[in-house]
């Protein structure tokens, strides 16, 4: 790709030797005439020998148009950029269709030009037809020499002094493979597929096939965005921008704890030669298993097959060859809470004890260290929970012990002997905390603290949690309810080890440049969700804190297939939501987020509008074809986005990416190749 790319840049687009009779060019075929033009459209005069000669114009293929008038004896060096939307109306189509009928209603004996008794006039005035065109921008030549490309019509003439072309295969290569600042592009190229403009291709597969390259600028710390139907090639697709990042991972020239910048250069994350200065992570959240497992349906093109070295598999249930995210429910309080609450037999439970139970809050408060009672009351809540989990049967670390603070009449009301502020071992303090609950509401030290104090000695949360471990739903009351036994559908979750976090480990492995792939095919939705947003809250707040301290970040890359089930719905405004971070403020952060979903409408306005990168396979309905007119220039493939041949169409998108001024048709190569 970097000897294309070199060529490219050589390439003339304006140069304007006409050979023979208006037919060959030497950047192209000759067409047709524009009988209209305007600054976003284009009608074009076209005739079946023209269109033969070119090996037709499928809906959606690029064409130049070129001024011949001289001015001063000096030709325009401009070239507009048309795209063929659908056939129009010529002036004088009424007359002609008014021929035709009377042609057939005379029931002439029709055919091929031996046989036909139209005259050589009629024949010529028939094959000629109109076609509307988008105009997408001009090309010219800036006063340094270079190639420019303008998104608009700064001016035009006369419709009828324009010749239009199909560009020759070079000039294709340069059209789509265009970059800004040209003479920069000579290295970094990737190729990514093909231009491919229609499902059927009686004439494309004679053609020379022209590639469509992608840079790292493109996908490093963008937004990617891949919508279609099922078995369109979304994942291929995917698997292909993981390809390649990779490619352009071991670009690198620097590790991240190579600490040679100075504070301007952190900003800059590319080097000279457009590479990535440090090695790019990946993270990808595998919902249905297929990155991370082989499968029959896509054998051999699983991530980890081809891989291996460079990736990382975790999973959230025992699998050989795979990290567990398990999490230390003593350590990781709110960590395994949350594993807690989004279990699904507990998220489910209406119990009351059960709901007061998951509307606990265990966080440490922020003034935790300042406020003595706030830290008193958090130090009681902990022990408890501590000892529920310990009479559930989650097994605690070696020599895991609790403490918190009482005074003296309620030690002595308790009567267990022991001071809880030197600390206990969980059988000890479950066994205090069981008699507290026994004598609490009766006692007389918790009725006159009640009374001096204005509020209970146990607040809301503590009595909660007491109910569980005791099993009491009123304290001095008999069991009467399931408490803590609620808790053994999620001791598979639970290691006793002191590790480290596995959101802390998963992070330490992106920085390395990494591919970490988080299998959740064996996972509840509410537990998918939560190992995904506390993953991506660790990834987020580490970049952010590197950001602020002006540390380089390296490019990391989110992955999410089927995101429908993750990222928030369309109608969510939650701003502060992760996803919605991600997508708001991963830039500067160089946080990359590429997910793929069936339905455009299922996703978040808030992601899509910050979405640079588009990758349109077949949407089979109107409503999704209307929200996607809101974006670029989809627009005008709304009509074939609807059309889908399941056995010829798998991989053929509509591609927009952030260096690519238009969209481009693109046949998406296989993954991996076929050698």
């Amino acid at each position: 790709m970097s000897s294309i790319s070199s060529q490219l840049t050589q390439i003339d687009i304006f140069k304007r030797n006409q050979k023979g009779e208006n037919i060959q060019w030497d950047t192209g075929i000759f067409v047709g005439r524009p009988f209209r033009l305007a600054y976003s459209k284009a009608d074009i005069l076209v005739s079946d020998f023209w269109k033969k000669k070119a090996s037709g114009l499928p809906q959606g293929c690029f064409l130049l148009a070129y001024y011949d008038n001289k001015f001063d004896g000096s030709e325009e060096v401009e070239a507009i950029l048309l795209r063929v939307l659908r056939p129009t109306t010529l002036p004088t189509d009424g007359e002609v269709i008014s021929s035709m009928i009377e042609y057939y209603k005379d029931n002439i004996r029709t055919g091929n030009n031996e046989r036909s008794q139209l005259d050589s006039y009629t024949r010529y005035e028939f094959s000629f037809s109109g076609l509307e065109c988008s105009v997408l921008g001009s090309f010219y030549i800036d006063n340094r020499g270079v190639t420019r490309f303008g998104a608009d019509l700064e001016n035009f003439y006369s419709a009828h002094n324009y010749s239009v072309i199909k560009p020759s295969t070079e000039i294709l290569r340069k059209i789509v493979n265009y970059r800004e600042n040209e003479s920069q592009k000579e290295v970094g190229n990737i190729r990514l597929g093909k231009v491919r403009y229609s499902s059927s291709r009686r004439f494309q597969q004679t053609e020379e096939d022209v590639p469509v390259s992608v840079q790292a600028p493109d996908f490093a710390g963008k937004r990617t965005a891949l919508f279609g139907m099922t078995r369109t090639g979304k994942s291929n697709t995917v698997k292909k921008i993981i390809q390649a990042c990779v490619d352009m991972s071991e670009q690198a020239e620097l590790q991240l704890d190579e600490d040679t910048e100075s504070p301007e250069e952190v900003l800059n994350p590319f080097t000279e030669n457009n590479n990535p200065k440090y090695p790019i992570g990946q993270i990808i959240f595998d919902i249905n298993g297929e990155y991370a497992n082989s499968n029959l349906q896509d054998r051999g093109t699983a991530i980890f097959d081809l891989y291996q070295q460079k990736t990382v598999r975790y999973s959230t249930v025992p699998k050989n060859g795979f990290l567990e995210m398990k999490v230390n429910f003593f350590t990781e309080i709110e960590s395994g809470l949350d594993i807690i609450r989004t279990h699904q037999e507990i998220s489910n439970d209406n119990t009351r004890f059960v709901v007061n139970f998951r509307s606990i809050d265990l966080r440490k408060p922020e003034d935790y260290h300042s406020n003595y009672s706030l830290a008193t009351r958090h130090n009681r809540q902990i022990a408890v929970y501590s000892c529920v989990l310990y009479r559930a049967g989650f097994i605690p670390p070696a020599d895991f012990r609790v403490s918190f603070t009482a005074s003296q009449d309620v030690r002595d009301a308790v009567r267990q002997g022991v001071n809880p502020s030197k600390g206990m071992s969980l059988e000890d303090a479950a066994n205090w905390w069981e008699s507290f609950w026994e004598i609490y509401a009766q006692n007389s030290v918790f009725q006159n603290y009640r009374e001096e104090k204005g509020h209970e000695w146990a607040d809301e949360d503590l009595k909660a949690l007491l109910v569980m471990l005791t099993r009491k739903s009123r304290s001095g009351g008999r069991a009467d309810c399931s408490g803590f036994r609620i808790l053994n559908p999620v001791k598979e979750q639970h290691t006793n080890t002191i590790q480290k976090p596995y959101d802390r480990d998963i992070l330490d492995r992106l920085r390395e440049g990494k591919i970490v792939i988080i299998d959740l095919s064996l996972g509840n939705p509410l537990l998918q969700a939560m190992f995904s947003e506390r993953i991506c809250k660790r990834i987020f707040e580490d970049a952010l804190e590197r950001f602020t301290s002006t540390q380089p970040n390296n490019f990391i890359q989110f992955y999410f297939e089927e995101a429908h089930n993750l990222f928030p719905k369309k109608e969510g405004s939650n701003l502060s939501q992760i996803y919605n971070r991600l997508a708001k403020e991963g830039a500067k952060l160089n946080l990359g987020l590429i997910y793929a979903t069936q339905e455009v409408s299922s996703i978040s306005s808030n992601i899509l509008k910050a979405t640079q990168n588009w990758f349109i396979s077949h949407l089979n309905n109107e409503d999704e074809i209307k929200e996607l007119r809101k974006y670029y220039d989809f627009s005008d493939f709304t009509e074939s986005l609807i059309r889908f041949s399941q056995d010829t169409d798998k991989g053929f998108v509509r591609m927009k990416t952030y260096s690519n001024p238009f969209v481009i048709p693109v046949q998406i190569d296989r993954f991996p190749p076929e050698n």
